[in-house]
């Protein structure tokens, strides 16, 4: 059965916000969820949507679940600096295996860490860089979408945590941060519209702000009298080694 959409990631923030965008919006017959769990089936039947178990680690469950689909949603796998080599093995795994089974376009969810230029030294643009050279030589029509980065993930770009009352940075700048449930919709509309072969796309919000801005708003909303202090880099360096706190929303 000729499947018109897959779209995997689908247990995911990003790619959950792109099936649920389907849901709403797509008749039934035309997309069908996947995930490496194939106990997560039932997730998707009772919702009425179609299943298939795909496991960017075993070629063999591409395969069959790449058979007949003409648009993948590539959602890249979890991403950090220790992950680098598993990344690159996993989405080589899904390309050629997209290629085998001749899917028509594939769109893949990649990063924005230097906007269109392909010279980030940041090591988790690297490996997103890697995968777009990977759909490059394949011969596969592809659409690389460089997500913007998560406004909800804003506690790790400033290693703050709500209950710590001093930000220390190394610098400030720009940001823009855009929510996971618009770039969500925003990777849905593209697939849908099609288009856009063989391009890499930038997908952010049109505004951007700064970690002290975000600090002005987090002590204005809730009262608090959070400090920002900036340090050279070398001794950003130092403290953060020693105690990284990788802040989060909850």
């Amino acid at each position: 059965m000729t499947v018109k959409y897959l779209i995997t990631g689908a247990t995911g923030d990003l790619g959950g916000g792109v099936l649920d965008y389907f849901i709403a919006n797509v008749d039934f017959t035309e997309f069908t969820a996947s995930s490496s769990n194939p106990d997560n089936r039932s997730l998707f039947e009772n919702r009425g949507v179609n299943f298939r178990h795909l496991d960017y680690e075993d070629p063999a469950t591409l395969r069959t679940a790449l058979r007949d689909v003409q648009n993948l949603l590539l959602v890249s796998t979890a991403t950090g600096v220790i992950h680098i080599e598993r990344i690159e093995r996993h989405h080589r795994n899904v390309v050629d295996a997209a290629r085998q089974e001749n899917v028509k376009h594939v769109w893949y969810t990649s990063l924005t860490f230097g906007g269109l230029t392909n010279d980030s030294e940041v090591p988790m643009q690297r490996a997103h860089l890697a995968t777009e050279k990977m759909l490059q030589e394949s011969g596969l029509t592809f659409t690389s979408i460089r997500e913007g980065m998560y406004a909800e993930g804003f506690p790790v770009f400033l290693n703050w945590y709500p209950n710590e009352t001093l930000v220390i940075l190394p610098d400030d700048g720009e940001i823009a941060f855009t929510s996971r449930a618009e770039l969500a919709e925003c990777t849905a509309r593209l697939m849908l519209r099609g288009g856009f072969e063989n391009r890499t796309l930038l997908l952010t919000a049109g505004g951007t702000i700064t970690g002290k801005e975000i600090i002005n708003l987090i002590n204005e909303t809730t009262g608090r009298n959070v400090k920002l202090q900036y340090v050279s880099p070398g001794a950003y360096l130092n403290m953060t080694n020693a105690n990284f706190l990788c802040g989060n929303v909850s």
